[in-house]
C-alpha cells in the first residue's frame, strides 16, 4: 500500500498558513491535512469506522483546503459555496476507535466552474492507506442558485495548487468503476 508521500511529511512541522489578506498561499503537493482522530461515536456494530464517516473524515479535510484558497466559511457568509457533485469512495483498510489519521488532497483538475480531486485517507502514524476519495465539486452562487464562476483570486489560488500537484503521479485509482470482476 502507498505510504504518506515523504515531501509531505517533511512538509508537516514546518507548514505556516500565510495571511490572505496579504499574501497568495503556497500550495505543497499533496495538500497534507491536520490530524484528526476516529471518534468513538463512529464505531459501528462490527467494532470499526462506519462507512458514513469516513466521508466525514474526508469532508473535514476539504475543509481546510477549501478555507486555504479562499472558499471557507467567510466566502459562504458573502454568497458562495461548493456542493459535491459526485464521490468515489474506496475502502481498503479498516479504522478504529482512537486511530489517528491524515488527509492528502490532490486537485486534479478544474474549469470556471468545477473542482476534480482526489483524497487518500493515512493512518497518521503507521502510513498505510484506509481509503480513498474521488470527487467532483461545483461552485454555487448561493443567492442565484446555480453555478457560478470562480471569483479571479480563487481561480489563481485553484491554477496555482494544479500546477503544484502537476508535478504529483495521477493516482491509480482515479477515473475508476464500480463493476464486477471481469469472468475468467
Amino acid at each position: 500500500m502507498p505510504e504518506l508521500p515523504m515531501a509531505a511529511a517533511r512538509c508537516l512541522s514546518s507548514r505556516v498558513m500565510l495571511d490572505r489578506t496579504d499574501l497568495e498561499p503556497v500550495f505543497f503537493a499533496p495538500f497534507v491535512s491536520s490530524v484528526m482522530r476516529v471518534e468513538p461515536a463512529w464505531i459501528d456494530y462490527n467494532g470499526h469506522l462506519n462507512m458514513a464517516y469516513y466521508n466525514v473524515l474526508f469532508d473535514r479535510a476539504v475543509d481546510e483546503v477549501f478555507e486555504f484558497i479562499g472558499c471557507g466559511l467567510d466566502y459562504v457568509k458573502r454568497g458562495f459555496s461548493t456542493f459535491t457533485a459526485e464521490v468515489h469512495v474506496r475502502y481498503l483498510r479498516e479504522l478504529h476507535e482512537g486511530d489517528p489519521v491524515r488527509v492528502t488532497f490532490q486537485l486534479i483538475d478544474y474549469d470556471a466552474k468545477r473542482m476534480h480531486y482526489f483524497e487518500q485517507l493515512f493512518h497518521a502514524t503507521d502510513g498505510w492507506v484506509s481509503a480513498t476519495s474521488e470527487n467532483m465539486s461545483l461552485h454555487v452562487d448561493m443567492e442565484a442558485k446555480k453555478t457560478a464562476r470562480f471569483p479571479a483570486r480563487v481561480a489563481r489560488c485553484l491554477a496555482r495548487m494544479r500546477a503544484s500537484h502537476a508535478q504529483l503521479p495521477l493516482p491509480e485509482a482515479v477515473g475508476r468503476q464500480i463493476a464486477m470482476p471481469a469472468k475468467g
